[in-house]
Formats: C-alpha cells, sequence, structure tokens
C-alpha cells in the first residue's frame, strides 16, 4: 500500500453531495486518507493532514462520470469533409483514417481528450476502443491506461470489436476486422492484465463489440456469455439512427433492441451508447431490466440522428449516464458542455417534463456511477472515493448565479476549466492546469503525432 496519505479539505463554502437526501452543505471541512472521503463536518479534524486545500468563497461538486467516449477520434475532429455527413457516411470516410492508428495516436489523443475532460470537472471515463488494425501491434489498451495513469484519471476501457467488414456488409475495411476467435481471446487478455474488480479501481474493462451493423451475431452472443463469466460489464452502439434499425430489419427482421435481447445483451451489466430510437414498449424493456443508456446530446445533434427520450427514460427508470462520445463527433471532450445542452436540449424538446439543472448533474454522476457499476463514485460522504471538482463562486462569470448551485452549471453553465480538480485524494488539475504533466509540451508533441497520422 504504500505510505498513508492524507488530505485535507477546508472551508468548503457549499459542497453539493449528490446524496439520496440531495444534500447541499454548507461551511464544512472533508478529510481524505488513501483516497477515499473520511469524514465530512463542521469541525476540523485534529490530524493534521499531508495536503490541505483552503476551499474558502467554493462549491465542491463530485466528479463527473464520462460513460461513453472513443478518445482516439481527439486526433481526426473538426475535418471539413465530414462537417455535414450524417452517420453511416460520416463512419465510411473516418474509418480510411482510423484504420492507420496506433501506440503513438492511441496515448497521446487519450492524454490529450483525458485532460480536456478533467479539465472541465471529470474524474472517471469510459473509452469505447474498437478500433484494433492488424498492424498496430497488442499494446493499444497500455497505451491508453499509460495516458490515464499520467494524468491521475481513473479510466474505464472496453476492448472493442468488430468482425464485418465492407465485403460482409459492415462498414469498417477489412484491416481492422478480426475473428471472433481472435477477439474472444483478446478480450479475455484485456480483462485479466487490467481489469481491477475492488471499489476504488483506477482501472476497469468492460467488452464492447462496436454496434450491430459492423459486428456478427456470434460475436454478440459470445462476448455476452464471456463477459458474465468474467464478471465485467458489456457495452455497445444501439438505436442510434434510423439506418441502423432499417439494417436489423433488413438483416434479422428485428428491431434492434429485439435482436440485441435475442442474443443476451439485456440486464444490470448493459448499458447502450446512444438509445435514441426506442418506442415505449422498449422503452419499459430497459426499465424492467435496469439496462441502461449513455445520453449523448451533442454528438446526436451533430451528426442529425435524433434526440433520445430522456424524460420519460427516467420517468420509468431506465438508468441514465451521460456521454461525451468519439471528439471527432462532438468535436470536443467537455462533459460540463455537455451538461449543459442535454440540459437546454430537453427543456427545448419537452418544456415542463424536462429534466432540471440538478436532475442533469444527477445524471453526470450517479447515472454514470450506476451505469459502469461503481458504487463509491458519483457522490460526496463518508466511503466514497475522494473525486470531485471545485470551481470558484466569485468568478466574473459566476456573479449571480450563486442562489442555486445544484443547478448552476447547467442553467449558467461555466466557461474555461474548473478550479481544481481532485482524483483518488490527488490533485490533478489546480487553478485550472493539469498537475502532472506539462501541457504545453504534451500538446506540442500530440499536434506532431496528429499530424504524421494524418498524411499517412
Amino acid at each position: 500500500m504504500g505510505e498513508t496519505k492524507t488530505l485535507l479539505v477546508k472551508n468548503i463554502h457549499q459542497l453539493v453531495t449528490c446524496d439520496d437526501a440531495d444534500q447541499v452543505l454548507q461551511d464544512v471541512h472533508m478529510f481524505v486518507r488513501d483516497g477515499v472521503i473520511e469524514s465530512i463536518g463542521k469541525e476540523l479534524p485534529e490530524e493534521e493532514a499531508d495536503e490541505v486545500i483552503d476551499a474558502s468563497g467554493m462549491v465542491m461538486y463530485p466528479g463527473l462520470i464520462n460513460t461513453h467516449h472513443h478518445l482516439y477520434q481527439s486526433f481526426s475532429r473538426n475535418l471539413p469533409e465530414v462537417q455535414n455527413l450524417e452517420l453511416f457516411p460520416w463512419l465510411k470516410y473516418l474509418y480510411e483514417i482510423w484504420k492507420n492508428v496506433d501506440e503513438d495516436v492511441i496515448y497521446y489523443s487519450a492524454l490529450t481528450a483525458l485532460g480536456e475532460l478533467l479539465k472541465s470537472g471529470c474524474t472517471t471515463c469510459l473509452d469505447h476502443l474498437y478500433v484494433f488494425p492488424k498492424d498496430a501491434g497488442d499494446h493499444l489498451l497500455d497505451a491508453e491506461f499509460a495516458a490515464a495513469d499520467a494524468l491521475g484519471m481513473r479510466l474505464h476501457a472496453t476492448r472493442g470489436s468488430m468482425d464485418l467488414s465492407v465485403k460482409d456488409g459492415g462498414l469498417p475495411p477489412d484491416s481492422v476486422v478480426q475473428s471472433v476467435d481472435e477477439i474472444l481471446t483478446a478480450s479475455e487478455k484485456a480483462v485479466a492484465k487490467f481489469h481491477d474488480p475492488s471499489d476504488y479501481a483506477m482501472h476497469q474493462v468492460a467488452l464492447a463489440p462496436c454496434s450491430p451493423f459492423s459486428v456478427s451475431g456470434d460475436l454478440l452472443k459470445e462476448s455476452a456469455k464471456l463477459a458474465r463469466h468474467l464478471g465485467v460489464r458489456l457495452h455497445t452502439h444501439l438505436a442510434e439512427t434510423k439506418d441502423e434499425e432499417a439494417y436489423t430489419l433488413e438483416h434479422y427482421g428485428m428491431r434492434p433492441l429485439e435482436y440485441m435481447e435475442s442474443l443476451g445483451w439485456l440486464g444490470d451489466d448493459v448499458w447502450f451508447a446512444h438509445g435514441i430510437h426506442f418506442n415505449d414498449e422498449e422503452l419499459k424493456r430497459l426499465a424492467d431490466t435496469s439496462t441502461g443508456v449513455a445520453h449523448c446530446p451533442i454528438s446526436n445533434m451533430k451528426l442529425s440522428s435524433g434526440i433520445a427520450r430522456v424524460p420519460e427514460m427516467l420517468e420509468l427508470g431506465v438508468p441514465v449516464g451521460l456521454g461525451v462520445d468519439g471528439s471527432a463527433s462532438n468535436d470536443g471532450s467537455s462533459l460540463m458542455e455537455e451538461m449543459r445542452v442535454a440540459y437546454l436540449l430537453h427543456r427545448l424538446n419537452s418544456s415542463f417534463e424536462a429534466p432540471d439543472g440538478y436532475q442533469i448533474l444527477k445524471i453526470a454522476t450517479r447515472g454514470g456511477a450506476k451505469l459502469l457499476g461503481r458504487d463509491k463514485l458519483g457522490q460526496l460522504a463518508p466511503g466514497m472515493a475522494a473525486d470531485f471538482f471545485l470551481v470558484d463562486q466569485g468568478r466574473l462569470e459566476l456573479v449571480g448565479a450563486q442562489y442555486d448551485v445544484t443547478s448552476m452549471l447547467c442553467t449558467v453553465g461555466l466557461q474555461g476549466a474548473v478550479d481544481m480538480t481532485v482524483v483518488a485524494g490527488n490533485i490533478v488539475v489546480r487553478d485550472g492546469k493539469l498537475t502532472l504533466i506539462e501541457e504545453e509540451k504534451v500538446s506540442e508533441k500530440a499536434n506532431q503525432v496528429e499530424q504524421k497520422y494524418l498524411n499517412r
């Protein structure tokens, strides 16, 4: 374990717990030991801490949890050729770039996107990596976890997969698909190497075949069996577009959710990215089986995919988290921005039925923790992981915004970085800057790697 490490956060002006009682605590202190919250209260602990943060005038929030991302896509964002395309043609174009990813691309794109997430208050990220080119070697996940460790962030990475290429009627090129046996072997190895099932794990792995139109039914069925045998979760894209619906009806005679259910893909260990085009019965089925949805509003808007029925999902009790989605369909990595867009989109679309700002915050914290199966994340209380961020209420941009700090991040929003981000009791963002890497040097190197990659 090494030496005990303690942290005291004193004089917290307001602490938004996101706990079951929705408490907002005033003028309290928090004591952290070995990355876990030991106490929160009005009295200062007698023990001296190794590190002290003075949070006078600050609001503390639980760290945000990103439940769907493609970190490698941060090296193919803002490309003019794809700005006005919808999902299928967008994918067809970008696969010709993505088939060239290698360890350097994975490492530096992950540093870039995870760094941006940390600066916007996100402390845990799920990355859906499903592009494993034949000549890229076996260490892409190693590169991704190394990037998260360099930044001090919690990472859930997926061993994603595709086994249907263009010649099989799928979308990806031949060089990025593998056989079912190759994928299952690699999946088992990834779980053995990286997955830590403990309560406060920094690394976890999920199995994530890409989508119903890029993988076979065999791969989906066998992945579900393997994930349950290994005790890890299952993730894929579903009900993102009408094109996908047409594809599963034509090829399998079933709508997407019915098709996935026939292959064992419903349950409280499964969550789908997007979930836009579910009908009433399907929403009830998700609720009844505790199958989750990662809501990605900015990506859905950019690709003209549609608006997920989040108000109805919440009403029915479908587990919902928030996701940034790929940086190429966003084109950023700020879960803070995602929250505000989610709030405004549903106000526009659903008026009185829309979730309020605090409900959106809880989707991005408690909701995300539920989707990832992490009951020690997503709220601030003794026994929970010390994952949080601090925002100075004295900022010019927040004058007059302090009357409801639970909704403030969605109604007013936050431009620029948070003041401080802490993961597992370690300060990873201070004064809006990453603490464990030199941002300017990393940016320079990342731009070089990206140029080389795009020029291939």
